[in-house]
């Protein structure tokens, strides 16, 4: 059975805050509604979702109900800055350094990857022969496809992820 990495919808962005307390743009939430008509997966998967309100909204969307939240499916922890001028760089530094922090306050993304990899390892452990979604953030994804499929990170595939996306492992 295949689990779904589905990235959250289009937040309002807001650089005095940091990005994991940012909220989904009403705006846009048909985009989500959209992508729930057109989703790759069958009715009966089970779901979960990181803590972050952009993704639990965009869970609640696509699932039509409440979500359980998972802490450890939070996105890369990037303490101490609120805006990254040039996020994209910053993330491609941390890709290529994942043993130290990008930026002051960031989690290294080793750890990242050790939280996110052994959360979904659990939920998927329990749901042997389910279909599963993972509602969750970009980064957080990368590194999770890659260990589940043994490959290196596709920051190809990052940069290119929509608001909301799927990636799809079989």
């Amino acid at each position: 059975m295949a689990p779904y990495l589905v990235r959250h919808g289009r937040p309002i962005l807001d650089p005095a805050v940091p990005a994991s307390t940012w909220v989904l743009d009403p705006e846009h939430e048909h985009l989500v509604t959209d992508f729930a008509a057109r989703a790759p997966w069958p009715d009966d998967v089970v779901w979960f979702t990181s803590p972050e309100p952009k993704a639990a909204r965009t869970a609640f969307l696509l699932a039509g109900r409440e979500v359980p939240v998972v802490e450890d499916l939070r996105e890369h922890d990037r303490h101490g800055t609120a805006w990254v001028p040039d996020f994209r760089q910053a993330v491609r530094e941390a890709f290529a350094s994942p043993h130290s922090e990008a930026r002051p306050g960031w989690e290294p993304l080793i750890r990242t990857r050790s939280r996110v990899v052994a959360a979904a390892r659990r939920i998927l452990a329990e749901h042997p022969g389910r279909d599963v979604v993972l509602v969750g953030l970009g980064t957080a994804w990368t590194l999770l496809a890659a260990a589940l499929t043994g490959a290196e990170p596709d920051l190809d595939r990052w940069l290119a992820l929509a608001m909301p996306d799927v990636i799809t492992l079989e």
